[in-house]
């Protein structure tokens, strides 16, 4: 798609948003209710296109992209009606008679720029909200899962009209023209870098942004917690789509007299959950997304540099990788150097560092020195330990006793923070996120009090100081 392309939707949206059919609340949730029906008539070639690009297994693929979709739209669908409503708000003394309310209108057009590692998901959680708040979408979902590009184009084009609803494909030959066009508001899920150039463009026209980035997310484990229930979870949540998700534990924080017994449990979970050879085509573990991702994690998986601590692998008779298929091995990194290679950027693959730590403290002061993680999480019975991290650093959102499962309520916004992001969605949380919160104070024409005009006598100093008390 060319530049004027571009530009000739994005002026069609927006002369569709002004038709103000968009604002129906019936109209969104009838858009929204096709959608849902759709996925599950398509669930087949969802699951089928999510195998060719990222070989997730069915029950994965089910879980972490089309269900939860399904239950979002049915969330959303149910308590549109309610959050569309005006929301009164007290009237100050000052303002009164009179009363005040707050409307939830849409940007308009809006641009949602998608990642790959969740293609259809996040494609379409972050479309989802902005249909529920009455917006116009441009879709660009990621041009290196390319299976689920194309379907996602069918899908979205046998529903909505262009002028509502588009979707545009293309590799990096679009950003530049993409960027360059004037949105309403931006909605973009990836990395920092691509982030950080997202918000320049949109600078440029004083456009709003929500940016969901990433970071290392850091997980604690103390002397308190229930080590063979850590072990379990920490590895699950690793290791969901081979560790390609952004809220995945980066690495973790273990009280020193811990973590050989840690180690030891993750690595037979590793093996309990994907057998003695996890990078077979039939494992059940995802395939890293391209060879040039798959080429970098290796270089940490081997054990090249002694820094990044020493390797230990979930299964030591299997091969360490399956070119063919992109899967490598998952492997423990114990005690790497703190600044070591594999602890700069977010890994993003099934390579987990350990570092031991001598306090809850001690780990508290390590994270701060780093730049604000997406996720971060705890595992701790003791409520001290559990007020002191959660009060005592920045992050988007986490889970104590628990890995990744915060960022699948409907019910918790879901977002991050600083160097993680900037806005945030899930159920109302999107919602309002793609809303304007318009301010309207109507006043009575009846009585007008003419203390509030000039020229003001002395006695009115006294009653502007009791009444904005």
């Amino acid at each position: 798609m060319t530049s004027v392309e571009l530009s000739e939707l994005v002026d069609r949206q927006k002369a569709f948003f002004s038709t103000g059919k968009t604002q129906e609340v019936a109209f969104r949730r009838e858009q929204l209710l096709k959608l849902r029906n759709l996925l599950l008539q398509r669930q087949a070639d969802i699951l089928a296109a999510l195998a060719a690009d990222l070989h997730k297994s069915p029950v994965e693929a089910y879980a972490t992209e089309l269900g939860i979709l399904v239950k979002e739209i049915n969330y959303i669908r149910r308590w549109l009606p309610v959050w569309s409503l005006p929301k009164l708000r007290p009237t100050p003394l000052m303002a009164f008679p009179g009363v005040s309310k707050v409307l939830s209108e849409p940007y308009g057009c809006t641009l949602v720029i998608a990642p790959w590692n969740y293609p259809i998901q996040l494609s379409l959680m972050a479309t989802v909200a902005a249909i529920a708040a009455g917006n116009c979408v441009i879709l660009k979902p990621s041009h290196s899962t390319p299976a689920c590009e194309k379907l996602l184009a069918a899908i979205i084009g046998s529903i909505f009209p262009q002028e509502q609803v588009a979707v545009i494909t293309g590799g990096t030959e679009i950003h530049q023209p993409m960027l360059a066009q004037k949105y309403d508001f931006i909605f973009y899920t990836g990395g920092a870098t691509a982030g950080k150039k997202v918000m320049e463009a949109a600078a440029r026209n004083l456009t709003p942004v929500c940016l969901e980035l990433g970071g290392k997310s850091p997980c604690i484990v103390d002397s308190t917690a229930d080590i063979e229930v850590a072990a379990k979870r920490i590895v699950w949540g690793k290791l969901v789509n081979s560790g390609q998700t952004c809220t995945a534990p980066d690495y973790v924080l273990v009280q020193e007299d811990k973590k050989d017994q840690l180690i030891e449990l993750m690595r037979a979970a590793m093996e309990e959950f994907y057998g003695e050879n996890p990078v077979a085509a039939d494992s059940g573990l995802s395939s890293i997304v391209n060879e040039r991702h798959f080429f970098r994690l290796l270089n940490f998986a081997n054990g090249n540099n002694p820094a990044n601590g020493r390797g230990i692998p979930c299964c030591s008779t299997s091969p360490t990788y399956n070119k063919e298929a992109r899967k490598i091995k998952p492997v423990i990194l114990d005690s790497p150097e703190p600044d070591a290679p594999v602890m700069q950027d977010e890994i993003f693959g099934p390579i987990l560092p350990v570092l031991p730590i001598r306090s809850v403290e001690e780990a508290v002061a390590f994270i701060r020195q780093k730049p604000e993680p997406l996720a971060l999480y705890l595992f701790s019975q003791d409520k001290a330990t559990q007020k002191l991290v959660t009060r005592s650093l920045r992050f988007g959102g986490g889970c104590i006793n628990d890995t990744m499962l915060h960022a699948v309520s409907s019910h918790l916004p879901f977002g991050g923070t600083g160097h993680s992001g900037m806005g945030s969605y899930h159920g109302k949380a999107g919602f309002d996120t793609f809303s304007h919160k318009k301010s309207i104070l109507t006043k009575p024409t009846k009585m007008d009090i003419s203390l509030r005009y000039p020229p003001y006598k002395e006695k009115v100093l006294g009653l502007l100081k009791l009444l904005l008390k």
